[in-house]
């Protein structure tokens, strides 16, 4: 009976420390705020920018704020440092594959170059093992992105198809995008685009900007104007810079070769949101290039209405992003 009772202190115990761990590995609502930040201006570019918001969630043990500090880290001094080490570990060590990857990808870092990498827990290999057992662990379980990542592991593209086949949309603009580059074997050429297209209308309705934009191209191609018009729309109320670029320049155009209609005062609006895009990818410099030849068909006031336009439309959708492949 004593032996008995033991056992149930042991297990409220141990209970009652695994709640406590889970309650200190959530993250407050202060640091996923830092987090968004941070991952919204590590995607426009501004991986200096992102760094002190991504380390408040990151300390706190967010793995995909770990991940991306890491990221920012390696970009910023263009290798791994000591600090990104720790945080690709710290979070590879919770089960992010993405993390696993990178480190499996030691081996061709600068540092090897500079002979100063740091100390890892694992050997290159050891991560490799490490996120191909997870990844097809998850890819086997039906899940479309760990199977893009076993793509990108194996680099067999079976697996690049089979994600495409369950739905990821990043991998069937992906798949796409290696097909118009003369990639896999097809009868005809006519089989080719009847792929491409079909692969980037799933890839647009699967919510990928980029997948939206190509399908767009690919329909303007054809001169179906109205679904090229409709995609472009869609990809730049995502927030992909290039998007927004594309349709503001449009809608000052008149006429317009693709029947946006003529709004300037929208043109405008949209073209000045792009301005703080200064962590590079050059779309503010298209912007502050296209801006004054707007603003003379215009008069002061219409201007001021579009800067207003600008801030309202940045607050009903998401931030900009360049949307850049996470690996």
């Amino acid at each position: 009976m004593k032996k008995f009772s033991s056992t149930l202190i042991l297990i409220a115990i141990f209970s009652t420390l695994l709640f406590s761990f889970k309650v200190f590995a959530e993250i407050s609502p202060e640091q996923l705020k830092a987090k968004e930040k941070g991952i919204e201006l590590y995607n426009q570019f501004k991986a200096i920018s992102a760094t002190p918001y991504l380390k408040i969630a990151a300390e706190a043990g967010d793995h995909e704020a770990q991940y991306y500090l890491a990221e920012a880290l390696r970009k910023n001094n263009k290798y791994i440092t000591p600090e990104a080490q720790s945080a690709y570990e710290a979070s590879a060590l919770q089960g992010d594959i993405y993390s696993m990857i990178r480190l499996a990808e030691n081996s061709d870092d600068l540092c090897v170059a500079m002979e100063n990498c740091p100390k890892s827990r694992k050997t290159p290999k050891e991560w490799l093992n490490m996120a191909t057992d997870a990844a097809s662990a998850a890819a086997s379980k039906g899940d479309a992105e760990a199977m893009y990542l076993m793509f990108r592991i194996t680099n067999d593209d079976t697996w690049l198809e089979k994600s495409a086949e369950n739905g990821y949309a990043f991998a069937q603009h992906y798949l796409a995008s290696g097909y118009q580059g003369g990639k896999g074997f097809f009868l005809l050429p006519s089989s080719r685009a009847e792929v491409i297209e079909r692969l980037m209308k799933s890839s647009a309705e699967g919510g990928y900007p980029q997948g939206m934009m190509s399908y767009a191209a690919i329909r303007a191609r054809k001169k179906d104007f109205d679904t090229f018009r409709y995609w472009n729309e869609q990809a730049a109320k995502t927030g992909y810079a290039s998007a927004v670029f594309g349709y503001g320049s449009y809608l000052s155009e008149n006429p317009s070769e693709f029947g946006f209609p003529h709004d300037l005062t929208k043109s405008y609006a949209l073209i000045y949101s792009l301005l703080e895009l200064d962590g590079g990818g050059g779309v503010k410099d298209y912007a502050e290039d296209i801006l004054p030849e707007i603003a003379t068909q215009m008069t002061a006031e219409q201007i001021e209405t579009a800067k207003k336009l600008s801030k309202e439309w940045k607050e009903s959708h998401p931030p900009l992003s360049y949307f850049p492949d996470k690996l």
